[in-house]
Order: C-alpha cells, then sequence, then structure tokens
C-alpha cells in the first residue's frame, strides 16, 4: 500500500490545507485510537510553540475521547520527551503536534507507541485504511476522559538530567543554548542550570508564530554570533520540537549531525563500550564514512529519517545513529532521537576528556557537499525521469570513485533534494547545479 497521509515523520503540511485540517485530526486520532488503544487505554498529547497547536489538540482530543480512550494532555514539550513519557505513564499511545523544523504556518501530527517508538510502515497503513471511514463515538458511558498534566516539563528534565554521569558537573562552563523559540525554550536552560552550567539563552521567547525563525537548528547564524560575543566554550541549538541539535564549537565553527556522531561513537569505542555498527544515512558525508574506517568503526547507511536509522539500530545491535540534520540517537541513554540528550552527551565527553569541540571533530574531515532543494507542483520519483537518471549518471561518472551524488524526494515537502559530494568543491558546486536544472526542468 502507498500512503498517502504519512510522509517520512508523520503527517505534516500547511495549516488549513488538506491534510491539515481540525477536520483530519479528529479522523486521524479516532483511526489511530482503532489501531493502537485498547479499551480504556490512554493517549499523551503534548506540542510545540506553534499557534495552530491549540486547534490541533483540541481536535485531537476530541477524537480520542470519542473512541474512547483516555487523554492526558501535556503541553508544549519536546517530541522525545512525549516519547519517553509515553513509558513513563503507561500509555498505549503518545502524541506529538510539531512540524519540526518548518515554519510556524506549517504543523504536523507523529505518534510514537507504548514504547515510546516510531511507528511502522504497516502500523501506519492500518490506520490510514480506517480514514476512509467517518470518525467513530462510543456510547456516553463508555467514552474517555481528559486532564492537564501539569508536571510533564519537569519530569522530562529529571530524565534528561539522569542520562549526564553522577560523577561529573558542569559548573565553570559557559554555554549558548538556542531554542529555536520552540517546544525545548524552557526545559533546556533550565536543565543545564541544574548540571552547573552558566547559560546564555537565546529563541527562548516563543510568541507562537516565531518558531525556527532566524533561531534554531535550521538557522544558526545568530548562535554562531553569540557564541563569539559571548566567549562561550560552546553553544547548541534545537529545531522546533527538540529533536535534532547542531553545535558551534569555541571557535564560532558549525558542527553538525555527522561531525557529533563521529564524537559520540568514538567516545564510545574509546571507552570500551561501542556496541554494533554506527548507523547514518544515505545522506551522510562520506567525509564520516571514511574517518569509521580510519578507526575501524563499522558504518552502516539507512534511509533517510531518523525512524529508519532507529530501525536499522536495533536490527543491527547498534548503539549511536543519526543524520547530518542533527537527529542523533543515543539507545544507551533513551529510545529515540532527542537533541537535548544529545547535546548533554557531546557536553560530558568534553568535561570528561577536558578537550575543546573543536579537538573531539578534529578527526573527521568533512567532504565539500551542496545541497540543492528543487520545489516541484506534484509528487515527483526522480528515479522514474529516464532524463534525470541520466544526468545522474553523467555525474558519478565526473566524481569516479572521489564522490557521490544523492537524489531523493522529501517526504514531507514537494521537494526534491540534490546532493553532491566529492573532493574538489569547485566541481561539486557546478555538477549539483547542473543536477538541479534537469530536475526543475522534469518537474515542471
Amino acid at each position: 500500500m502507498t500512503k498517502s497521509y504519512f510522509g517520512t515523520d508523520g503527517v505534516r503540511g500547511r495549516v488549513g490545507d488538506d491534510p491539515m485540517s481540525a477536520e483530519f485530526a479528529l479522523r486521524l486520532a479516532s483511526a489511530a485510537a482503532q489501531v493502537l488503544v485498547p479499551a480504556g487505554g490512554t493517549v499523551l498529547i503534548g506540542k510545540d510553540t506553534r499557534l495552530s497547536g491549540y486547534m490541533f489538540e483540541s481536535a485531537l482530543e476530541a477524537g480520542f475521547v470519542a473512541a474512547g480512550a483516555d487523554v492526558l494532555l501535556l503541553g508544549p514539550l519536546p517530541t522525545p520527551g512525549i516519547a519517553n513519557l509515553t513509558q513513563v505513564f503507561k500509555a498505549s499511545l503518545g502524541v506529538v503536534i510539531s512540524a519540526s523544523h518548518n515554519p510556524h504556518y506549517d504543523n504536523g501530527i507523529k505518534f510514537f507507541d507504548g514504547s515510546g517508538a516510531k511507528l511502522s510502515d504497516e502500523v501506519q497503513e492500518k490506520i490510514e485504511r480506517l480514514l476512509t471511514t467517518p470518525a467513530i463515538t462510543l456510547e456516553s458511558g463508555q467514552l474517555g476522559k481528559a486532564k492537564r498534566i501539569d508536571t510533564a516539563r519537569e519530569r522530562y528534565q529529571d530524565f534528561c538530567t539522569s542520562t549526564f554521569p553522577e560523577d561529573l558537573r558542569l559548573d565553570g562552563m559557559k554555554v549558548v543554548f538556542d531554542g529555536a523559540n520552540g517546544a525545548g525554550y524552557k526545559v533546556g536552560p533550565r536543565t543545564l542550570n541544574t548540571l552547573g552550567a552558566e547559560v546564555i539563552t537565546i529563541g527562548c521567547s516563543p510568541n507562537g508564530i516565531n518558531i525556527n525563525a532566524g533561531c534554531g537548528s535550521t538557522e544558526p547564524e545568530l548562535l554562531q554570533k553569540t557564541v563569539a560575543a559571548v566567549d562561550a566554550v560552546v553553544g547548541f541549538a534545537l529545531d522546533g520540537d527538540g529533536d535534532r541539535v547542531v553545535m558551534v564549537d569555541e571557535n564560532g565553527s558549525i558542527v553538525d549531525g555527522d561531525q557529533l556522531l563521529y564524537v559520540l561513537a568514538t567516545a564510545r569505542q574509546d571507552e570500551g563500550v561501542l556496541k554494533g555498527p554506527v548507523v547514518g544515512t544515505v545522506m551522510s558525508n562520506l567525509g564520516l564514512e571514511h574517518a569509521f574506517q580510519r578507526r575501524n568503526i563499522e558504518f552502516i547507511r539507512a534511509s533517510v529519517g531518523d525512524r529508519y536509522v532507529l530501525e536499522a539500530l536495533r536490527e543491527l545491535g547498534g548503539m549511536v545513529g543519526g543524520e547530518t540534520s542533527g537527529h542523533l540517537i543515543c539507545l544507551d541513554k533513551t529510545t529515540t532521537g532527542d537533541g537535548l540528550v544529545s547535546a548533554l552527551q557531546i557536553l560530558a565527553i568534553m568535561r570528561r576528556t577536558g578537550k575543546s569541540l573543536s579537538d573531539l571533530t578534529s578527526g573527521m574531515s568533512r567532504y565539500p557537499q551542496k545541497m540543492i532543494n528543487v520545489r516541484t507542483e506534484r509528487k515527483l520519483n526522480p528515479d522514474d525521469v529516464p532524463e534525470i537518471q541520466a544526468a545522474v549518471d553523467q555525474a558519478e561518472k565526473a566524481l569516479a570513485d572521489a564522490g557521490r551524488v544523492v537524489l531523493r524526494a522529501s517526504g514531507t515537502e514537494l521537494v526534491i533534494r540534490v546532493m553532491v559530494e566529492g573532493e574538489n568543491e569547485a566541481d561539486v558546486n557546478r555538477l549539483a547545479a547542473s543536477l538541479a536544472a534537469v530536475v526543475e526542468a522534469a518537474a515542471t
């Protein structure tokens, strides 16, 4: 079955456009309850700071309660916090209202099962089959109840703190925290303060429409400037829902997910605790793969999406994995990608080794990489277009063994991502531009 609504990470779109309407959210809740929530089961609902979150929260609540599920409303909380609390409350389902790194006018809905894991394709397909039928309403005596949980943020903060080594503190460490005006704007600074850090905050004043705007992991320029201005030893930025992180070292240089994954994996190798292969994606930088080869660390590429990274880690017995964007998974600490927990692991490595972030990343050299997003008016599979494939073949011949070409359709937007990487930056930029032009012509 080809899914019509679920993409790489749940259902997502522009608020008010199909499918991101209150009516659809109610039907989605009803369908999810029928598939995943047994009679008398509990559902957790959390959200980021988007204004539209109020609307979707109410619609989802109505759909679940009508289907007989009890609902606990968590309010603004990072996505991984909802995954964690789904287990803490022994809920059948955790629901996140967020469009992650997208602008405020987008929103989305994604789910965690009772174990805190994202839903499989098979389960998503079962939910989609029920979306063609009206939402159900049980007899009034069988309806669910709803209540708000006021301690959700504190519970998640305690969990994050518990992933930091007990014998370490962050006293004397000046850290800049960028909350993207999103779900982590309170829990991030409070966790760092609890561990003793001196915290300078930016992107921590959400107003419902400024999420990810000029801040956060997708726009880290302000973070770079702030780290330099206050002479901090490190800075890090979450995205709107707090499941990804990008860092800035003491020199003001951006440290992306590939580099952070290198630090996480090599530190565990040095400690003798690394298990299984490290898992990246088809978009992970070739320099990361080569750096792991030099360290005799097995590296596997999964499909794009932290859900697929997690599936590969579990299947292969791995411990750490992630994406270039900063979705990092530390299965020895938590069950899903968590920007704050990942950052805390990096800070712990810095503190334990006495090394700066630039020192820790020095063993990996990033190949020049060019990404161009080509917007389309319809869904397009580049593998099905002969002229695109001919252009890809030509580019791969030009790069030979010293680079890669990856074209893929976004799972959340009408976008074809054109990525070229190689040893020569000029060649990389030229080939990427040429490929993007071919894709754009085919997409019109």
